[in-house]
C-alpha cells in the first residue's frame, strides 16, 4: 500500500511541476503596430540576413578551413586595430598641444614605452599571419598605413627599418586595404563581427 502512495505522490508532483514549468514559461506576445493611411498594420523588426552568392559559396574542407582561420585571425586582430586608431587619435591631440620638438620627442617616446611595456607579450605570440591583417586594418581604421604612421612619429630612418624587418617575414608596412578588391572578404568578415552576425 505504502509503494503506491509513493508512486501517487510521485506522480502528482511531476504533473504539478509540469503544469507550473508550462504556466510560467507561457508569455502572451503583444506585436507592435504603425499606422498608415489609416490602417494599422503590424510592425516586426527582423534581424538583417545576409545571402551569400555562389561565388562565395565556400565548396570544400580546405576552403572552410581557411575561412574559419581568417575569422579567427580576424577576431582576434581588430581589438588592436582599433586600439592603434584611439591611440593615433590621442596621440595627435596631445602633439597638437606642445610647443616645441623636444617635448614631442620625449611624448612620443614615453608613449612608445608605456605601449610597448603594456601590449609586448600580445605582439610577440601573433602570428605572421596575424601581423599582415593588423597592418591592412589599421590602414582601414586609419586611413594610412603602418609605414606612414612610423615615418610620422619616429622619422623615416625607422620606418625604412622596420619596413625592411617586413620584408624579411614577407610583408609589407605599406600594404593598403582595398575592400572593394583583394580584401573584400576580409571586409565581410569584419563587417559581419562588427554586427555580431559572425
Amino acid at each position: 500500500m505504502r509503494f503506491f502512495a509513493l508512486i501517487l505522490l510521485f506522480l502528482s508532483l511531476t504533473v504539478i511541476s509540469r503544469a507550473q514549468n508550462t504556466a510560467i514559461t507561457r508569455q502572451d506576445k503583444i506585436a507592435r503596430s504603425t499606422v498608415v493611411d489609416g490602417d494599422t498594420l503590424p510592425y516586426i523588426q527582423l534581424r538583417e540576413v545576409r545571402i551569400f552568392g555562389a561565388s562565395n559559396a565556400i565548396t570544400s574542407r580546405f576552403h572552410q578551413r581557411q575561412y574559419w582561420r581568417l575569422v579567427y585571425n580576424l577576431k582576434k586582430v581588430i581589438p588592436y586595430a582599433k586600439l592603434v586608431s584611439a591611440t593615433i587619435r590621442k596621440v595627435d591631440n596631445q602633439l597638437a598641444q606642445l610647443k616645441t620638438d623636444k617635448e614631442r620627442k620625449s611624448f612620443i617616446k614615453n608613449m612608445e614605452d608605456t605601449l610597448w611595456k603594456q601590449y609586448e607579450g600580445d605582439m610577440r605570440q601573433m602570428t605572421i599571419s596575424q601581423g599582415k591583417l593588423l597592418f591592412k586594418l589599421i590602414d582601414r581604421e586609419t586611413a594610412n598605413s603602418t609605414y606612414f604612421w612610423i615615418e610620422s612619429y619616429r622619422g623615416s630612418v625607422s620606418a625604412f627599418f622596420w619596413q625592411g624587418m617586413a620584408r624579411l617575414f614577407g610583408t609589407d608596412l605599406k600594404s593598403k586595404y582595398d575592400p572593394k578588391g583583394e580584401d573584400s572578404l576580409i571586409e565581410e568578415i569584419v563587417t559581419g563581427i562588427e554586427k555580431g552576425i559572425i
